[in-house]
């Protein structure tokens, strides 16, 4: 009987090596125990095999008892084991998975450091989704600080692509993205700037459609623009919706910034401008000119107004433009009020 239990236990061993599935290996040794049982109970009393195989049925039927009583005895184990994992997820409380990296907030700890942002306003930052207007002059450092700030969500939407002629002032494209729609030139830039956002990028001109679309998918609406027809839509749809809009403009050596937001006490784009400038009143900056770092600092106070909305810190721009004289270095800040008889925003 020694002799067949250390031969199975051998084969056992060598079907393990080669990788035999752990039913095959069992169900070998159930056969052979009973061609054993069979063996015993067919011969006669006194065969030479019966001899040479223990002589009775009964060692080999103990054998089976001892098998079955090994089995239960780890079957009730894995029961107990399953209970435990089951009352400890009950009842132990749920660990959750931190907001922030180790290496997130090394990258934001000198906001961290700041009283008026600290953990809340970066949490708040990183939860917020933004909608950035034109990825030109205005959006190349806003989006770049938007990205640096740890703003969640920077959806940004543009038609044009990337021309030499940009390089002088918008700083988000380079000579490589020549060519390349300025969406996707941006998000790379943003990306490769900080991997812990989301960019959306939008290849396309802004519709009223798509305004009325995207706007409720955003926290803050950003319009750095160039023309006329764009702001005062974008106006009117962040009117409809509820939304906040940051606008700025700049020309030559001047730029402009105010908040827009009717829905909290503020006026609206067309409550200060309600009329449009006559043509060639106010020209472009493709016609005038603008001075390459204009844009830099224009698009840096968008960003510093949208950080400071989003984390509540600080005074924003509601009901206040402020306006940049690049030139001789100054800077004035103007009252500007809801009007009462204002077609977008005096239901509002």
């Amino acid at each position: 009987m020694l002799v067949v239990l250390i031969l199975a236990g051998v084969l056992f061993t060598l079907g393990w090596v080669f990788g035999v599935a752990l039913k095959a290996r069992l169900a070998f040794l159930a056969a052979l125990w009973a061609a054993m049982v069979g063996a015993h109970l067919a011969l006669p009393v006194g065969h030479p095999f019966r001899q040479g195989t223990g002589g009775d049925v009964r060692p080999w039927l103990l054998l089976a008892i001892l098998a079955l009583a090994v089995w239960a005895y780890r079957a009730i184990l894995q029961a107990l084991r399953r209970r435990a994992r089951q009352h400890e997820a009950q009842t132990m409380p749920e660990v959750k998975k931190p907001l922030f990296s180790e290496a997130e907030l090394n990258r934001y700890a000198r906001h961290l450091m700041l009283r008026e942002v600290g953990g809340p306003g970066q949490r708040k930052l990183k939860e917020a989704k933004v909608l950035v207007i034109g990825a030109g002059g205005l959006g190349s450092p806003l989006l770049l600080y938007l990205a640096a700030a740890g703003v969640g969500t920077i959806g940004v939407i543009d038609d044009d692509g990337v021309e030499s002629s940009n390089l002088q002032r918008q700083i988000i494209h380079n000579d490589r993205t020549v060519g390349m729609p300025k969406v996707f030139s941006a998000q790379e830039q943003m990306e490769a700037l900080n991997p812990f956002i989301t960019v959306k990028p939008y290849h396309r001109r802004l519709t009223e459609e798509d305004a009325a679309t995207l706007f409720p998918e955003y926290d803050l609406i950003l319009d750095g623009t160039d023309n006329f027809d764009t702001r005062y839509m974008a106006n009117r749809v962040a009117v409809k919706t509820g939304k906040p809009l940051i606008a700025a403009a700049i020309t030559q050596w001047e730029g402009q910034i105010a908040l827009y937001d009717p829905a909290r006490g503020g006026p609206c784009f067309e409550c200060v401008f309600p009329t449009r400038p006559a043509p060639g009143l106010v020209p472009s900056c493709a016609e005038a000119g603008v001075i390459a770092p204009l844009p830099g600092v224009m698009g840096s106070m968008m960003a510093m107004e949208a950080v400071k909305l989003l984390t509540g810190a600080g005074e924003p721009l509601r009901g206040a433009m402020l306006i940049y004289d690049g030139l001789y270095a100054e800077t004035r800040r103007i009252t500007i009020k809801p009007r009462s008889d204002c077609p977008v925003c005096h239901k509002a």
